[in-house]
């Protein structure tokens, strides 16, 4: 082998891995840090042939797909195996989130980071699988990405009415954003894991630095820093539209109040005169 080509895709907020173990014969406990690595005779079964040199797939908690040494046909065989046993993704934009990525094996030479590939110098197990940790949570970081943008924009329309003087929102909606940034918060924190390493990291100083160096060069802390600030900038916006808003209802039922007592007064003036 001289190479490995990889092609991840983030296709859902969280994938069962238990339940495609159990549809693949595999007796096995996942836990949620666990990947689920398909190959050999059960990938061939899902497949309907014998799998390509070094194929495998992976499949994590936090909704990535990792095919290594696959081809565009299996991918989408595999995808449509996962729609049909339920799992939540959609077929026709499975790959708006994905990353693309490649070892290759130069020996004699020290590891190296590029753009489309990373260099190593002799074959260890480590290097294929910290590679699929690091561009599935890539592939994961960029569809949370795309989500914060989408709720930042539903909050920016608020701000706008609340720019002319329009703002009124109800508790259901209000409720509906704030859900939104929650789940948001705890897909980032708690399924793609950012700031956890791999159990081959503590026991192997290779591994490590490997995983280390890759993880800077994706940038993954720096993203998840990016996105925990915003998320906290996002709860800041939300606080003052709460209060605004219920600031503005509080004026409105003191308005009423005093209608209701010019009202009353007004009927007694008439009672009187009449």
């Amino acid at each position: 082998m001289n190479e490995l080509t990889f092609k991840t895709y983030a296709v859902a907020k969280e994938i069962d891995l238990n339940k495609i173990a159990r549809e693949c014969g595999i007796k096995k406990k996942y836990i949620w840090e666990e990947p689920l690595i398909l190959q050999e005779r059960l990938l061939e079964k899902i497949i309907g042939e014998c799998p390509g040199e070094d194929e495998k797939i992976l499949l994590f908690s936090f909704g990535s797909v990792v095919f290594i040494n696959s081809t565009r046909e299996h991918n989408e065989i595999f995808m449509q195996f996962l729609k049909d046993i339920k799992i939540d993704i959609d077929l026709k934009n499975y790959t708006e989130f994905q990353e693309d990525y490649a070892l290759h094996l130069a020996s004699g030479k020290e590891v190296v980071f590029t753009d489309d590939y990373v260099r190593i110098p002799k074959l260890e197990s480590f290097y294929p699988l910290l590679t699929s940790i690091v561009i599935a949570k890539s592939a994961a970081l960029k569809r949370t990405e795309e989500q914060l943008s989408i709720i930042l924009d539903e909050l920016e329309s608020k701000i706008d009415n609340l720019e002319m003087g329009k703002l009124n929102i109800g508790n259901r909606e209000l409720a509906r954003i704030i859900s939104k940034i929650v789940r948001h918060e705890y897909n980032t924190i708690a399924y793609i894991m950012i700031l956890d390493k791999p159990g081959i990291t503590w026991t192997n100083t290779d591994a490590a630095d490997f995983y280390e160096k890759m993880s800077y060069f994706f940038e993954l802390n720096d993203r998840y820093e990016v996105i925990k600030s915003k998320t906290e900038i996002l709860k800041g916006i939300i606080d003052g539209l709460s209060t605004i808003t219920n600031a503005m209802r509080g004026l409105f039922v003191e308005w009423v109040i005093v209608i209701l007592i010019v009202v009353e007064v007004i009927l007694m003036l008439l009672f009187e005169f009449a």
